[in-house]
């Protein structure tokens, strides 16, 4: 009996099995039946060229037009041939380039149709696949659709240089043949009522469609599967959340909270206070709280934090604030020091009578310092503690640690979340993550799923919206010239400017790793400016008279927390940094940003890095500096941040450019995603159906008991490594 758990090599024999392993990981039936065409071809039509990406392996159905043997010269001596093919798909042509295998002049005569699989590349201005492997279709008549030996409809699936397409359809067809009645994932009731087909059935369907019609309703019913099964994790998930226990830390009407409020210098917003209470309503329960909390850059989401840490300081507990860089660090301890005043002097000279402690633990702390405030954290003297990945360390200790806020939280991996939460003991703490980079709502409901989600939309009142201006300095060099006379202009009047650099210094080669950029558009450029250079210049010359410092993640903490201490008092004229700067840095009297290469950064950074202006009651203004030509890729990108200041339509924007990445796994960018066949970008109402459909099963019956298909592909997910992202605690 085969079955999806039966080991490849019973089926395929050890040859073909090692292949798939190597090439995809594969080891039973169900792992190479599920690995889905990407797309079906019709032997009637030939490929489009004109999708083809540079660097991305392909497999196309085209014809050959011309074949061309070359005798050349190897620098090993003697000669050899080279053998090049153009192939057509019946308006674009594709060279094909074959070294020393002569017999490919034989085998790929003109007129004949093949599907062609290699890697896309450039030779010479034209685009080419260099050494793909070939697999030749019976006839060369394209718009024979019948016959003996003829199939007309064609499965293209994702392969390998080693691994060609019609090689695993192969596989596929054995694997079908033998494969016996499989059980059905989807409860009937479930099938029936969102008209879909069966598991066996979609899987004969995929991979051996009658037509392009069965071929869909297959894809239709996989896809569902997809977002079925991962709904039904992350409900189990928040259902086994909401089972734990937790300290329940209820708000009092005299304690710090209350101060706190009544010394506020400003009213919230709605939306501030609309957060504030489900905050607070979740602290109050007996179960860990599990939220997440998005907002616009500078949206407040800091006060709102800061008030549920002091709700769970009054209820006797401890807070912990865990941000991505010491930087960021140093930013919240001063701001939230600030905040409170006389409420954080505990046991000092002046200090309120309800007042608490709050200590800053960072790396590169001074032996002393650091000393104080592990003791302060260990015995309790300290209400909040804010740090970075030193927090983490085994030595840190808490005495009662009742809540865990992690900013910027996707800086941080599933074990660094985990190290401090388990800091609280046997007891889960309740844990607040938060970002300033906004969500689709569909990667909220895969990614996130299992927590519960705040949304901050508005600002604050007084806020005036960023205006953004694209600086073409390749085309119009007298802009760039205008664009520091405008921070010239800016600090003669009192404010102060930003200008970011996508790299420190040194080696040109590791340049792109000191960003988190957009894959380049361009295959040659020169190296990204420098912060040492940038500043150099600029001292020379055009902001020659201003007061211009540089700040990266190379200096000594000390030095860069020196550094925003006096660019915050306005010591400082103009800020020449990396995007060390990116979150979290708040300095009210900064309006004008120069965003220098900008086009090599991802349209949620660019806009992470223009929240860092405008944040007081002058307006702010971001340059955006790029050499891109108009028309380019990243030339659009540039102009759909300047066009508008709606995060979240530009997070939309940017999970369209990253091509969705890796959604279930670690990988940020690139054309591959874990998801075989949904997609967060066009699948929101199958997601939300599904999601639905599995809060409701699961509450029904939270262990899958009565539904043991659907428990076994439950397994299969959170037993496999794209299953680390549902860790979120």
């Amino acid at each position: 009996m085969v079955t999806l758990d039966t080991p490849l090599r019973g089926v395929l024999g050890g040859r073909s099995t090692n292949a798939l392993k190597k090439a995809f990981g594969m080891h039973t039936v169900g792992d190479l039946l599920s690995h889905y065409p990407r797309r079906l071809d019709d032997r009637g039509r030939l490929t489009d060229f004109s999708d083809l990406q540079i660097g991305e392996h392909v497999t196309v159905l085209a014809k050959a037009v011309s074949v061309n043997s070359i005798r050349y010269q190897p620098k090993t001596g003697g000669h050899a041939i080279r053998t090049e093919v153009i192939v057509t798909d019946g308006q674009r042509q594709l060279l094909l380039t074959f070294f020393r295998q002569p017999w490919k002049a034989g085998q790929l005569k003109k007129g004949t149709v093949a599907l062609f699989s290699g890697k896309v590349n450039v030779f010479r201005n034209r685009i080419q696949l260099l050494h793909p492997t070939c697999d030749v279709l019976p006839g060369h008549d394209l718009a024979a659709t019948t016959g003996e030996g003829v199939r007309r409809w064609w499965p293209i699936y994702p392969a390998t240089s080693s691994l060609s397409s019609m090689q695993i359809m192969d596989a596929v067809g054995v694997a079908l043949d033998v494969l016996d009645d499989v059980p059905d994932p989807l409860p009937a009731k479930l099938r029936l009522a969102n008209g879909l087909i069966g598991y066996r059935d979609a899987l004969e369907a995929i991979h051996r469609p009658a037509d392009d019609g069965e071929w869909r309703i297959a894809q239709r019913r996989l896809r569902f599967d997809e977002a079925f099964v991962l709904q039904t994790v992350l409900a189990q998930r928040r259902h086994l959340m909401a089972s734990l226990p937790a300290v329940p830390r209820h708000p009092r009407h005299d304690g710090l909270l209350a101060r706190f409020d009544q010394q506020l210098p400003f009213t919230l917003t709605d939306g501030q206070l609309t957060v504030a209470a489900e905050l607070s309503s979740d602290l109050a329960r007996p179960h860990p709280m599990h939220r997440l909390l998005q907002g616009e850059v500078g949206s407040g989401k800091t006060i709102v934090a800061l008030r549920a840490m002091l709700q769970v300081v009054d209820a006797g507990g401890q807070a912990a604030l865990l941000a991505p860089t010491e930087v960021l660090a140093a930013q919240h301890f001063r701001s939230i020091t600030a905040m409170l005043g006389q409420l954080a002097e505990k046991g000092m000279l002046g200090g309120a009578d309800e007042a608490t402690r709050v200590v800053l633990l960072t790396g590169s702390m001074p032996a002393a310092r650091r000393r104080t405030a592990l003791s302060e954290a260990a015995s309790g003297a300290a209400g909040i503690v804010v740090g970075t990945h030193a927090l983490l360390e085994e030595r840190v200790q808490f005495a009662e640690l009742g809540m865990v806020v992690v900013d910027e939280q996707h800086r941080f991996g599933v074990e660094q979340r985990a190290a401090l939460t388990d800091k609280a003991g046997f007891t889960p703490p309740h844990v607040l993550v938060m970002t300033a980079t906004p969500i689709p709502r569909t990667v909220a409901m895969t990614v996130f799923g299992d927590l519960d989600v705040s949304t901050l939309h508005e600002l604050p009142a007084g806020r005036v919206p960023i205006q953004s201006t694209v600086v073409p300095a390749a085309e119009r060099p007298d802009w760039l010239e205008r664009a520091w006379q405008r921070v010239r202009e800016e600090v003669a009047t009192g404010h102060q400017a930003y200008v970011v650099c996508p790299r420190i210094g040194g080696d040109p080669e590791s340049a792109m790793q000191e960003m988190d950029a957009d894959p380049v558009d361009e295959p040659a450029r020169r190296p990204p400016l420098a912060v040492a250079d940038v500043a150099a210049e600029l001292v020379a010359g055009p902001l020659a008279e201003l007061r211009v410092y540089m700040l990266h993640g190379r200096l000594p903490a000390e030095e860069k927390d020196d550094l925003m201490r006096r660019f915050a008092a306005g010591d400082i004229d103009v800020l020449v940094a990396t995007t060390v700067i990116e979150v979290g840095v708040d300095v009210p009297n900064a309006s004008l940003m120069v965003v220098m290469d900008a086009d090599r950064y991802g349209v949620s950074q660019l806009h992470q890095l223009r929240g860092r202006v405008g944040r007081g009651a002058t307006p702010g203004l971001c340059l955006l500096v790029t050499e891109a030509p108009a028309g380019s890729p990243a030339r659009s990108r540039l102009d759909a941040v300047a066009a508008t200041s709606d995060g979240f339509e530009l997070s939309q924007l940017d999970l369209q450019n990253r091509r969705e990445g890796d959604v279930l796994g670690a990988s940020q960018s690139g054309r591959r995603s874990s998801l075989r066949l949904l997609s967060v970008l066009r699948d929101e109402e199958v997601i939300a159906t599904a999601r639905a459909s599995a809060e409701a099963l699961v509450a029904e019956d939270p262990l899958l008991d009565a539904h043991p298909p659907l428990a076994q592909a439950v397994a299969w997910l959170t037993d496999s490594e794209r299953a680390n992202y549902l860790d979120k605690s």
